[in-house]
């Protein structure tokens, strides 16, 4: 195929800046370059119609970690490591807010519970015994506040069965992912970013300029930013990214559906939420974590069924339920909680690896690696 001369004027002219991944972290990485530096040339490539891995197809949550999550962390990475962590993922989500507008994103304050079974009383008992350390310890990221509390009187009302406890998050809230990056796009684009869609990048090569090699022609750019999660380690295999898939499902309408805000069980491993009054479920990776270690948007009966047995039996028990939805989305883990912002080489940069926390960290992470840019331009 060959284009015109308008066509290579216009949009495949040597770019400042190109951006391959219009997820959250990409979008608001443009965002940061274009706000600090208003004639930078920039443009994203993206491989899907839509972003190619979990920005449009998370659960929505605004939230940094439950009490058990948080503990496991704190064992296995230490408590200065996770108070840092916290701390960016709440900034993050404050950024996020601020950028966007509550509205624009349909966010929802109505905090966040962890969750315990009748089955789970040894881990209860520990989790309860570690709000009064993990209150002490976050009280500066929330001005002072106690963030957990034990919310176990809630039960009844919220209809679930085999629950033993409750631990209440006052600061989580929920948001419409669709919304949010919808309005990402239309705030990027107005500043003059533009983005190429189903447009995929096979490889790149680096001379005295960057060419990357695309499905719909050859792109140049003076800086390259590989702002796609896990699929990062495609082209950058030396990265220490792997994909893990998170699954999901939703319900049709449901009258009288008793509970709202964000629900987390199983040190996080498994999460449900009201979206008004339907219900979405999603997790279970923990399942089969060699399966589910894969950039292949399906979902298995595995674990399909277990989200389905979660919801039959305990969420919303002993009465009739229809799936409506079904779908899954690839997020990208490592070794360790941060996400990875780099200049891997001369002109060459990537911000990814948000570990399931994307909606808090990808606001931070994308301004983050802005600066790193704007410091080499």
């Amino acid at each position: 195929m060959s284009y015109s001369y308008w066509e290579q004027q216009s949009f495949f002219g040597t770019y400042d800046v190109i951006i391959v991944g219009s997820g959250i972290v990409g979008l608001n990485a443009a965002l940061a370059l274009k706000s600090n530096s208003p004639t930078l040339k920039i443009a994203i490539l993206e491989r899907g119609i839509l972003p190619s891995g979990a920005s449009t197809k998370n659960a929505g949550f605004a939230c940094f970690g439950s009490v058990s999550e948080l503990m496991s962390d704190i064992k296995t990475y230490g408590e200065n490591t996770i108070y840092e962590l916290v701390e960016r993922r709440f900034k993050g989500l404050e950024t996020l807010r601020k950028t966007l507008g509550d509205e624009a994103i349909s966010f929802e304050q109505n905090g966040g519970y962890e969750l315990f079974l009748n089955t789970d009383k040894k881990k209860k008992n520990v989790a309860l015994e570690a709000i009064p350390y993990l209150n002490n310890l976050l009280k500066p990221v929330f001005s002072g506040a106690d963030i957990f509390t034990d919310a176990s009187d809630k039960i009844a009302g919220f209809g679930f069965s085999k629950v033993d406890s409750l631990i209440f998050n006052q600061f989580e809230g929920q948001i419409d992912t669709g919304k949010m990056m919808s309005a990402l796009i239309q705030k990027v684009q107005s500043l003059g970013v533009k983005i190429f869609n189903q447009c995929e990048v096979f490889s790149f090569e680096k001379e005295h300029i960057i060419k990357l090699n695309t499905n719909i022609g050859e792109f140049k750019a003076h800086k390259i930013l590989f702002a796609t999660n896990a699929f990062a380690s495609q082209l950058l295999p030396n990265l220490d990214i792997k994909p893990g898939r998170g699954q999901v499902l939703i319900t049709t309408p449901i009258v009288d559906l008793k509970f709202k805000g964000t629900f987390h069980y199983d040190e996080g491993y498994y999460y449900f939420r009201n979206i008004k009054n339907r219900i979405l479920l999603g997790g279970g990776r923990n399942l089969n974590f060699k399966a589910e270690e894969t950039y292949e948007l399906d979902t298995t009966e595995e674990i399909q069924n277990k989200l389905k047995e979660l919801l039959l039996e305990v969420i919303y028990p002993n009465k009739a339920i229809v799936i409506d939805y079904n779908w899954s989305g690839i997020m990208g883990f490592g070794e360790t909680l941060e996400p990875i912002v780099e200049k891997i080489t001369e002109g060459i940069f990537v911000a990814a690896r948000c570990n399931g926390m994307g909606i808090a960290l990808g606001s931070l992470t994308g301004k983050d690696v802005a600066n790193l840019i704007l410091k080499d331009i």
